[in-house]
């Protein structure tokens, strides 16, 4: 399981910006072209939302790609045993 692990962190991140990016275009949308300040609250609040699941999908990749880079290099590092 630790061998995916930057794997599996890559491709949550992954889903997690693409459900951001569904969210947005389902719940959001587009902004009306003269809303009342309900519909513009709304619109905020629910814009606000998708960034941020959009923003920690972005941390989560990220994460991801530093563990994978990291363990790539630890596997370099170590000295091979002649067995």
């Amino acid at each position: 399981m630790q061998r995916y692990l930057p794997l599996l962190l890559f491709v949550a991140g992954m889903f997690l910006m693409f459900a951001g990016f569904i969210y947005d275009l389902v719940y959001a949308g587009i902004p009306n072209q003269d809303p009342t300040p309900e519909m513009s609250a709304n619109y905020t609040r629910n814009s606000k939302i998708a960034s941020g699941i959009q923003w920690s999908g972005f941390g989560v990749l990220l994460l991801g790609i530093v563990f994978g880079f990291l363990r790539m290099l630890s596997r370099r590092s170590k000295p091979k045993t002649a067995s």
